[in-house]
């Protein structure tokens, strides 16, 4: 294992240090499984965006209800 330093807003660090303390577990161990979970997920692909010329940004969420 590689240790790594990481520089966080003071409110998402206060959020880890509670989480952990609540769970009984290292704020190391949460964010391993936090990045873990982020890298495993697959990334959003594209909605064809320029592929259909009638869909705008204007009529995208109208198009999106149908």
């Amino acid at each position: 294992m590689e240790k790594t330093t990481l520089y966080l807003p003071t409110s998402l660090k206060r959020l880890l240090e509670l989480k952990a303390r609540r769970e009984g577990r290292s704020q190391a161990e949460l964010v391993r499984e936090a990045l873990e979970r982020y890298l495993a997920s697959p990334s959003p692909k594209s909605l064809g965006i320029g592929e259909d010329t009638e869909v705008t940004g204007r009529t995208a969420e109208a198009w999106e209800k149908d």
